[in-house]
């Protein structure tokens, strides 16, 4: 049975009107709270045929070794403005990738014709691709050990987002919507939502068998409010997670959209930014994002080596046997972690795309540079320099017909040992800025030099914040920046922040990646003023 677009946009109207009417909307999380959680499925029979076909032919045209990534991909998007739907879009992939090492060269290949002959020609493609790839191959592929695995997982869920009736995200967003455009001056209100249900069957020839399931949610609310002459927009940090619907449920949106309205309204009597230096302090909300861009892609192995110069740029954290164990990054306080195992986290996994467990270890360790991002391939490169000997379990691919390459892992500041927070931080501040959510943001192509903004910024003196301002963005070089934090929050203040989509690679790939951090004080940073002087 087909919907007519008229028909959709008269339901979702009918959903608007019964976000009123319906007790359960914004109680439901409690339901779901004390419901079982999804259990994970595990590898079809048919698909282990289809890798085992894939194997063999890979062996039989000349691969030493061969893994193959069956997936199935679902994708849903939502969006609203004011009382409208502005587009729903929901699509489904189906296929498997196979990638074989010959003579120490990759190759790839990949199809969605899910039988025997299909991916038996799939496999013998990704040999002769890895044998014509040999004379342009930098230097033979070593693959570090990892155990044999046999295993499924899938994300915590009670209930997966996906499976949620349209008009139900529809009534939530609008529920939202009407809430924030009773404040006073807003006049425009957008909401939405991406959801991703993700079954992963991975097979090696090593013996490895995994079959993963992620769920991931990324929810968004902004609200524009106009007078005095001028429009403000506040768009609220809603971090993405890889979790179910009743994280989204868990953030209230419709109860908290009049409060994220009236920040918006607020701004419209914000003064704007003085330039000079201040100490910087930064709420989780805005942070995140600088760890992403001035921590977490300059530690990418194969950035600081050169072979995403074409693309996403380079490295200032290179050469590896010039930096680790020597670039002091950041002051003592500053501990880096790299994580996949991480609570919450939209890269957290069981296993990544080489079959290797989920990692935790020190990117920086009390302001020191130890070690990178890595895969298996990758980690005989320094393994001389750090003495780890295996991959960290950084290998992704954003679907069965991408390559898997080194993808970021979740990548967060440590809490510090005092249980302070955002309060405390401030009230020891004589002459200062805080900044809220992420802005806009540049960095050079090796992550060195940079400037970020922020949503919302308020104005310490003498411990306390006397007011709000606009137009600011501080700039800094990395080292610099991090060599001036001298406060940082603790345990209690610790937010988990995060991007559903962070791109790399050439064919460009999509990765989804959180942050963690409390937020933290820098001292004497550049603040400038990005008004046009009205």
């Amino acid at each position: 049975m087909s919907t007519s677009r008229r028909d959709f946009l008269k339901s979702g109207a009918v959903a608007a009107a019964a976000t009123l009417a319906v007790p359960g909307l914004l109680s439901a999380s409690d339901r779901i709270a004390h419901s079982p959680l999804l259990t994970a499925p595990g590898a079809e029979p048919f698909v282990l045929e289809l890798a085992a076909e894939a194997l063999g032919a890979a062996r039989d045209a000349g691969a030493s070794y061969a893994d193959v990534r069956v997936g199935r991909y679902r994708r849903q998007s939502v969006s609203t403005r004011e009382r409208r739907i502005t587009g729903v879009a929901d699509s489904e992939s189906y296929g498997i990738g196979i990638r074989s090492l010959v003579n120490g060269s990759w190759g790839f290949a990949a199809t969605s014709n899910m039988t025997k002959e299909g991916v038996v020609k799939a496999a013998r493609e990704s040999a002769r691709i890895a044998k014509a790839a040999r004379s342009a191959q930098r230097r033979p592929v070593e693959l570090a050990p990892t155990p044999v695995v046999k295993g499924t997982w899938m994300t915590p869920v009670t209930r997966d987002p996906i499976d949620v009736p349209i008009e139900e995200k529809v009534a939530l967003l609008f529920a939202a919507n009407e809430a924030a455009l009773k404040v006073p001056g807003v006049r425009f209100v957008t909401s939405g939502m991406q959801l991703l249900r993700e079954i992963k069957t991975y097979v090696n020839s090593e013996g490895t068998e995994t079959t993963q399931t992620f769920i991931r949610v990324g929810p968004s609310f902004s609200a524009t409010a106009v007078g005095q002459g001028q429009f403000q927009q506040y768009s609220e940090e809603l971090a993405p997670r890889g979790s179910g619907w009743e994280y989204i449920q868990s953030l209230d949106m419709p109860g908290n959209a009049a409060k994220w309205g009236a920040i918006a309204a607020e701004k419209l009597g914000a003064r704007s930014v003085e330039p000079g230096r201040y100490d910087l302090i930064l709420d989780p909300t805005n942070l995140w994002l600088t760890i992403h861009e001035s921590i977490g892609h300059p530690t990418e192995l194969d950035r600081a080596m050169g072979y995403e110069a074409n693309y996403a740029g380079t490295s200032f954290v290179s050469p590896p046997e010039e930096k680790i164990g020597k670039l002091k990054y950041g002051t003592e306080i500053m501990n880096i972690q790299g994580d996949r195992t991480q609570e919450g986290s939209l890269a957290r996994a069981a296993w990544d795309d080489e079959g290797v467990g989920a990692d935790k270890w020190l990117i920086i360790q009390k302001g020191m540079f130890r070690d990178y991002q890595t895969t298996r391939e990758q980690a005989a490169w320094i393994s001389k320099l750090t003495g780890v000997k295996k991959s960290h379990g950084c290998s992704f691919a954003d679907s069965w017909e991408s390559v898997q390459f080194q993808r970021m892992p979740n990548v967060s500041l440590l809490p510090g040992t005092k249980d302070i927070g955002l309060n405390d931080i401030i009230a020891a501040t004589d002459r200062g800025i805080v900044v809220k959510n992420r802005g806009s943001w540049s960095i050079d192509h090796q992550r060195y030099n940079f400037q970020f903004s922020g949503q919302a910024y308020y104005e310490v003196k003498g411990g306390k914040i006397t007011g709000m301002l606009k137009d600011v963005a501080y700039q800094a070089n990395t080292p610099q920046f991090w060599n001036s934090m001298d406060m940082i929050g603790g345990q209690k203040s610790y937010w988990l922040g995060g991007s559903f989509g962070d791109g790399k690679g050439e064919p460009a790939q999509s990765n989804s990646v959180s942050h963690g951090c409390p937020p933290a004080r820098f001292r004497n940073v550049n603040i400038v003023s990005t008004g046009r002087g009205e």
